[in-house]
């Protein structure tokens, strides 16, 4: 990966200089929380019945008018922008690359000592695909704590690695972004909770870096959610839903998502919502939730 300033972002893939010939916005209403924030497809978790290029179409005629997926990969970067551009849809977020699934750098290296030149590689690839797409949010995976690396290494090298990506990544339009995940499905993820990732985010500084705060990962660690939202929300760049405990769409768990979409609300939270769910049913019958959960 070449060492050179990562070119500043390209146009959007919903604008005509992409190739997008009928925004999503214009063709249909983007659906979003009623009042509050709209809400992107994410394309791991959502249209799993079609094969994934298909999915940006489905996102697009269900009433997304953005989409996030955490692996662009092993897909061409430019293959990727012309299915963006020709749905209509806004790339909102991918994460930085990982290993393979057996690997030990298969949630990442960021908190990783020792493994520096393979990190800011990964994030050099990552810059690159988030211009690329126009994605202004990069997830920089912290990564599984190795077992002889205490706590506070690892948290030094994350901050150190997370600096050092926020200085590549500026004047490029995108912004990085951390995130806390809870240890029954992510064992030993370094980021555990919100106020980790917070810490993680203050220490780099908030200039450079915000937090992903997953409101399905805060509730299984740590509940209280209506707290933790207006404790985070300074914080936040980007928000992802699940209702536990079976990562379902929201008004099939526990989380009473009406009160929770008012603190956002109160908050003044302007971002998109990523909804990283497993749908309980089809993908485009299941959107039902967003009226039966905020009325």
């Amino acid at each position: 990966m070449g060492t050179g300033r990562i070119p500043a972002r390209r146009p959007e893939p919903h604008s005509p200089a992409a190739g997008a010939t009928v925004p999503a916005e214009e063709r249909t209403p983007a659906l979003r929380i009623p009042g509050g924030p709209r809400l992107a497809a994410n394309l791991k978790w959502l249209f799993t019945e079609l094969p994934f290029e298909r999915r940006f179409d489905a996102a697009a005629d269900a009433g997304f008018a953005g989409v996030e997926y955490a692996d662009p990969y092993p897909y061409p970067a430019a293959r990727l922008r012309t299915l963006l551009g020709e749905a209509g849809l806004r790339q909102v977020l991918i994460n930085s690359p990982a290993g393979e699934p057996d690997s030990p750098d298969r949630s990442g290296l960021a908190c990783h000592p020792g493994r520096a030149a393979d990190f800011r590689a990964g994030i050099e690839r990552g810059l690159e695909y988030a211009t690329e797409l126009g994605s202004g949010l990069l997830h920089v995976l912290a990564g599984i704590v190795p077992q002889d690396v205490s706590a506070e290494r690892a948290f030094a090298t994350y901050v150190t690695n997370l600096a050092w990506a926020a200085d590549r990544a500026h004047g490029t339009g995108v912004r990085l972004v951390v995130e806390a995940q809870n240890e029954r499905d992510a064992p030993g993820y370094f980021l555990r909770t919100q106020a980790r990732a917070r810490a993680v985010v203050e220490a780099v500084g908030t200039d450079r870096a915000g937090l992903l705060l997953d409101l399905y990962h805060a509730q299984v660690t740590e509940g209280d959610l209506v707290r933790t939202v207006r404790a985070c929300l300074p914080y936040t760049a980007h928000l992802q839903i699940a209702d536990p405990p079976d990562r379902t769409e929201p008004g099939t768990g526990e989380i009473r998502w009406p009160r929770v979409f008012e603190a956002l609300r109160e908050g003044g939270y302007e971002g998109w919502l990523g909804c990283e769910y497993r749908p309980a049913r089809d993908t485009a019958a299941g959107l039902g939730w967003v009226a039966e959960v905020t009325a």
